[in-house]
């Protein structure tokens, strides 16, 4: 087994639960963390025998862009979903990290883990 990560993949989108920042939008950072039998794909050097990167950003694109989510939870949920049901991946791990979450305080962000195991 071994892992693909892609990490910091940032969008501007209108998540949240405040109708203002629905409204405003904003910037959210996405992290994949794929498991998957890599040792063809080391072997072979070959593109086919993997997961393509491109693919993957893609379908996170596509689901952040399908609709305004209030939670980063169903975000993340979302994207892990649409992972596991195109790509042949044992498990997949989403991180949605959200800055300038207006919760009376500062801080760096808010972020949500999910992680998918496919069914044996």
């Amino acid at each position: 087994m071994g892992k693909i990560r892609i990490a910091n993949m940032t969008f501007y989108g209108h998540h949240g639960v405040g109708e203002s920042e629905r409204d405003l939008g904003g910037k959210f950072h996405i992290d994949v963390e794929l498991v998957l039998d890599l040792d063809r794909a080391g072997r072979s050097d070959d593109v086919e025998d993997t997961v393509d990167y491109q693919q993957v950003y893609n379908v996170i694109a596509q689901v952040e862009r399908s609709k305004r989510f209030r939670l980063l939870e169903a975000l993340a949920s979302s994207a892990a979903d649409a992972i596991l049901s195109r790509f042949e991946v044992m498990e997949v791990t989403v991180r949605v990290r959200k800055g300038s979450v207006p919760l009376g305080g500062l801080i760096d962000y808010a972020e949500v883990e999910i992680t998918r195991r496919r069914e044996q």
